[in-house]
Parts: structure tokens; sequence; C-alpha cells
């Protein structure tokens, strides 16, 4: 359709009770996830499709935003009496590749205690690399999009409306962006619950997911293991039992042992720790991460992405 013809529908329809954009000018996006989808979108040198649809966010033009694993689907509202069906797809995660996933995470304390708070930490961007599971697209082809607007721009300013609302959905709801990988935030957190409580990473994933899987824990309150001396008498091997100590024996409600018998098991620990600290190492952009994204005037947030590619370029 010619340039002309798109003039002829002039402003778009007026909405009342549309989703509309939270900020209100400068940039979209307050969460380090947010704003990080924001920028690898920049970074794909949309054109100005991208000003037309924060302005379209801001002005409440979006009627309706569904996140689905693989997908989301919108309503916009536009300039013809009949609102736009949009939808923009990235291809969710594999079975297999979550139950690795699953297991990483459930095998860090660091990575567990944030997810069950409601939090993505900054490393699980790295982490999921890592693994081959990107949380973010990495390029424009990763995404597949349709709008059923006349405009035969990819994107038109119908889709760039709906990635500035859901970036805004991924600030209200960090969980919404693993949803849209195919993981669900209740089915995500039920897991690693099941995980940290088996104190292994790899139950019901592939052998030799985690490396928490493959070292043993201290025993846990009230747990036997062969061999292991436990607060109630011999083991199976035929050892004397030793009483429980420090917590452990406040979780299991035994009497108190004189000090001297248990001085040397006070701090043992009564739940299994994780075998290896955090994965916090600094990345080469870290800087660029702190410092938040550039004016617009020199680049805006398109720059701090070619620059955070650059420099990870010169890490290697």
């Amino acid at each position: 359709m010619t340039e002309g013809r798109f003039a002829d529908y002039g402003r778009p329809r007026r909405v009342d009770g549309g989703l509309r954009a939270r900020s209100t000018r400068g940039a979209i996006g307050v969460s380090w996830w947010s704003r990080r989808f924001l920028e690898v979108l920049e970074s794909f040198a949309l054109g100005t499709r991208l000003t037309r649809g924060r302005a379209y966010a801001r002005a409440g033009q979006v009627v309706r935003l569904d996140v689905h694993p693989g997908r989301v689907d919108a309503v916009v509202q536009g300039s013809r009496p009949r609102p736009y069906q949009v939808r923009v797809a990235l291809p969710p995660f594999p079975v297999d590749l979550w139950a690795r996933i699953e297991a990483e995470l459930a095998a860090q304390a660091f990575f567990s205690a944030r997810l069950l708070a409601g939090d993505l930490p900054a490393e699980l961007e790295e982490l999921l690399a890592a693994l081959g599971a990107p949380l973010f697209p990495a390029a424009v082809a990763d995404l597949e999009q349709h709008c059923s607007c006349p405009d035969a721009a990819v994107p038109c300013k119908h889709l760039a409306a709906t990635f500035y609302l859901l970036a805004e959905a991924f600030d209200a709801d960090p969980f919404a962006l693993l949803h849209w990988r195919g993981r669900s935030r209740d089915d995500l957190l039920a897991r690693l619950r099941e995980l940290r409580a088996t104190g292994s990473g790899h139950v019901g994933g592939p052998p030799g997911a985690s490396a928490t899987a493959r070292q043993p824990h201290a025993p846990t309150a009230g747990a036997q293991t062969a061999g292991a001396p436990t607060a109630d008498g011999p083991t199976s091997d035929g050892d004397v039992g030793l009483p429980a100590a420090g917590a452990a024996r406040v979780l299991t409600d035994l009497p108190a042992p004189p000090l001297a018998e248990t001085v040397d098991r006070f701090w043992l620990p009564p739940v299994p720790l994780p075998d290896r600290p955090p994965s916090l190492a600094s990345r080469p952009d870290l800087l660029l991460r702190q410092l938040g994204a550039p004016a617009p005037a020199i680049g805006g947030p398109g720059l701090a992405e070619r620059l955070r590619q650059a420099y990870r370029q010169l890490g290697e």
C-alpha cells in the first residue's frame, strides 16, 4: 500500500481503558531485564517505527497483551475502526534444555534464593547463555513478527508498541520473560523447591546436569545415610551413633548434650549446602550496565548494545 493511502487514515482512534505505558517520557523500562530486552531490539536498527510505537504505547493504543510460551498476542487500535491483531513469536526452550537449566539453578543457592524471592539476578543472563539458552533474541530473525495492518514494514508501529508494553510487563512480572521462553513461574519455582529439598540438582533431570549432584553433602537433620552416625544409635555399619549438634539438634528437638561432646561438630550444617559459590565473575560490560543507556543524541540504548558486543569480543 502506498504512503498516500496510509495518510488517508489519519490519527489513531482514541482508546478508552487501553494499556498505557507508565513511562511518560524518556526511556521505557525500569529493571535490568526490561532495559536489556529493549536495548537488544533497538540495536537491530529497526528505524523510526520504534519511536512511533513508543508513542502508541504511551497513548494507550494497546488494547490487550497476553504472554504465552513461545508467543505474545496483542490487540492494538490504529486509525481503522477494527483493531489490529499482533503476534510476536520466540521459540521456547525445549523440555530437556529446561531440565538442564533448572538443575543448574537449583545447584547454586544464589540463583535459587533470588528466583524464589521473585527476582531475576543479572548473572542469570550469562548462566543461560553458557547453557545454550539465550534469554534474549540474538538477531531480529529470531522473532517471528506478524500484524494484521496493511503496512508491509516489519516491525510496524503496532508491533513496536507491543514491544514497549511487553517490556513494562516484564518490569511488573520478571517471570513473564521466562514464561515466554517456555516455563511458568509456578512450574519453575515448584521445580526449584523440589530439587533444593532433595539436596541435589539433578533429580528428574539428565544425569550429570549439576555439579551439586556429584558432591556428597553433610547429612540432614533426621536423615540417615549408610555408614553415617545418627542421633539414635549405631549405623548400618555398626558405628556408634553421635548426638546431633548445633542447629541440627534444634531441628530434631533432642536434649542438649554436654558442650565438650559437641563443640567439634557445632557448625555442621543441618541442611545440604552448595558445593561451590555463586558465579559472580565480572564481565567486560559491567560499567555499561551500571551507567545505563546513553542519551539519544549520542546513540541511545542501541549504542550501549553495540559497545557491549564490542567489549565482549575484546574480552575474548
